[in-house]
């Protein structure tokens, strides 16, 4: 169990994290949520000791391990397949004593002995598969495994630092937003991984699916406070929802009797027979303390400037080839944009969806074959370079009176103001604010000339779940035609209406919704796209065996779904129980009654039901695995 006791952080002169106080359940996968800047990552860092709270203290049970990915990417000649094998130092301290003790003529045998049997102990034979098996996860092929790290880009260093702190299994992982150096692929493994997990993990994300996925416990940050509410993203919201509501019925009872004793006072202060009276309601008034209002950031705004009509098409490729330099990335490229598409790029980092984009942008030209494109049209192209690219000196009005050259002020500022940065906030250094809001500033800027197409590539790593769903909604009224690149599930299938897949060197439509794009990641088969058959196969009867395949995969899910709420909802029960036997004061009112001896009875009755519901979703999980080999 880890225990978060008052803890206090002030940065800057500023309070970050107020008298936090949680008691995550042990073995739990809890999710820490909040809004952008509201402390999750210098929490996080507390936790593991990289820097020093205020007050307050952070304690885990004795002898526990915690992991944690640095901010450096690892690099230098090792191969991502030795940095992963180092990481769990045990095994490799094991193995340099013993090789050590057998070149030695006067070895002492009795340690010797004692080495290999702890090596058999913590089944170090096996480390080699279970290495490479992480790395595979996370998009690592045989040949990737073992080229020098210094080959990657950082963001794949980074999957490597992932790789290497899963492989360490400490008793309490701590992960800060692990899915953003990554595919939706691999961000599908590594939910599988984790949902398996045998020891705690205290999770930072901002993707909801990925938290329903594998969450059973939220901690929700707001205010420098913490709240542990059961079950997962979805669940969270519900209680977050009744919770407003309550305060909004509190707010307002407490406003009417407020209404009711300032009229009492004023109607009866004067008269010698009331004034005891009303000078008694008067300090009952002072006492009064008034109820805080739900935190609501009203400039969580975007709202996209739709275009100028153009006539369909808006882009043809025609046979198009693209690539750097000599070598083609894509070849055999037959798409066609209109201007009310909605597109999502799908497959694997690294097999061209950025390259497809850039060449949608008019950033790369086609090496062979044609694409031809509306001599009106405009396009906003955004990356995540274009965040970190942001002169952190300069303010917002800065950025986009450059970018908006010969413009009114008043143009300036309303285009600002459709994205949240009105008032102080427009003129607020950039490296005063937070990434969402670098993010929502990089839209603000390519979105200035009111584009027809949008070229979104990975939009959602900065920001929070709220600003996500603000992103959805606006992406969602905007006229003009969209292709979005995410890793995001929930943002794709709510904005996308057509998919193309981009693999094998070239990129064609798929047949299906995202949620049979991930049944075929998932069970392990070749995703079926239009036109891409081999010669030979009738379509008919490939059709018909995909048809069956998700079928019986869509009824081991659901049996699958079935067995983990089972396991959320027994989980959240016996994170009650704790609760009650640990902190009585904050326990349940029916769990408040029962003696110590009660609730070591029904927590024993409630872990027996939960081994059962893990061991039907083991089944469950076991026979989807089986039919994707």
């Amino acid at each position: 169990m880890l225990n978060i006791s008052g803890i206090t952080v002030r940065l800057g002169g500023r309070t970050i994290i107020d008298e936090a106080t949680a008691k995550l359940p042990p073995r739990g996968r809890i999710g820490l949520i909040g809004r952008n800047g509201a402390g999750k990552s210098t929490l996080v860092r507390v936790i593991a000791g990289m820097l020093e709270a205020d007050s307050g203290d952070v304690s885990m049970p004795r002898g526990s391990r915690l992991g944690y990915i640095a901010q450096e990417a690892p690099g230098g000649d090792a191969t991502p397949f030795e940095t992963v094998l180092a990481a769990d130092v045990e095994r490799a301290a094991l193995l340099d004593e013993s090789d050590r003790l057998e070149h030695d003529t006067h070895h002492d045998h009795h340690r010797l002995a004692e080495i290999h049997e702890r090596l058999i102990a913590i089944e170090a034979h096996s480390a080699p598969s279970r290495a490479a098996r992480i790395l595979v996860g996370l998009g690592f092929d045989e040949e990737a495994q073992h080229r020098p790290l210094e080959s990657f880009s950082g963001g794949w260093r980074m999957r490597v630092a992932l790789a290497a702190l899963l492989f360490s299994q400490p008793d309490l992982l701590l992960l800060d937003e692990p899915s953003n150096h990554l595919d939706l692929e691999a961000v599908l493994w590594l939910e599988d991984f984790l949902r398996s997990y045998p020891a705690t993990i205290l999770l930072v994300s901002h993707e909801r699916d990925f938290l329903n996925n594998v969450v059973d416990n939220i901690l929700h940050l707001q205010g420098g406070k913490l709240t542990l509410y059961p079950g997962g993203y979805d669940a969270f919201e519900r209680q977050r929802a009744e919770r407003q509501a309550q305060i909004a019925s509190a707010r307002a009872k407490q406003q009417a009797e407020r209404e009711r004793l300032q009229d009492y006072v004023a109607r009866n202060s004067a008269r010698a027979s009331t004034a005891k009276q009303a000078q008694s309601r008067a300090k009952a008034l002072a006492k009064m303390q008034p109820i805080a209002e739900m935190i609501d950031d009203p400039s969580l705004h975007f709202d996209f400037p739709d275009p100028a009509e153009l006539r369909p098409p808006l882009i043809t490729l025609d046979l198009a080839s693209v690539g750097y330099g000599e070598k083609p990335v894509l070849q055999r490229l037959n798409l066609r944009l209109d201007p009310d598409d909605r597109i999502a790029l799908l497959g694997r980092n690294g097999n061209g969806k950025t390259t497809l984009a850039r060449l949608l942008a008019a950033q790369l030209a086609p090496m062979d074959g044609a694409m031809n494109a509306s001599s009106k049209m405009k396009v906003g192209y955004f990356t995540q370079y274009q965040v970190e690219e942001l002169d952190r000196s300069e303010t917002p009005l800065q950025h986009m009176t450059v970018q908006m050259k010969g413009a009114t002020p008043a143009a300036v500022r309303a285009q600002l103001g459709r994205f949240g940065f009105a008032g102080p906030k427009a003129t607020t250094e950039v490296g005063k604010l937070s990434g969402g809001e670098r993010a929502r500033l990089a839209l603000a800027l390519i979105t200035r000339d009111a584009p027809h197409m949008l070229i979104l590539d990975e939009p959602t790593n900065h920001l929070d779940v709220d600003a996500r769903e603000a992103l959805i909604q606006a992406l969602n009224a905007y006229s003009g035609a969209v292709v979005i690149v995410s890793h995001d599930r929930h943002m794709l299938e709510m904005t996308a209406d057509r998919l193309v897949l981009v693999d094998s060197g070239t990129a064609r439509e798929f047949d299906g919704s995202i949620d049979d794009y991930i049944a075929f990641v998932l069970a392990k088969e070749p995703a079926t796209a239009r036109g891409g058959a081999e010669k030979g196969v009738n379509k008919k009867d490939q059709r018909k065996a995909a048809a069956e395949a998700r079928e019986k995969g869509q009824e081991l899910r659901k049996r699958a779904k079935i067995a983990e709420t089972e396991v959320e909802k027994l989980t959240a029960q016996l994170s009650a129980i704790d609760q009650a036997m640990f902190d009585p004061k904050a326990a349940q009112p029916a769990l408040a009654k029962l003696t110590m001896t009660e609730l070591m009875k029904r927590r024993a009755e409630t872990e027996a039901l939960l081994e059962k519901a893990e061991e039907a979703w083991l089944k469950a999980s076991e026979a989807l695995e089986a039919i994707a080999v």
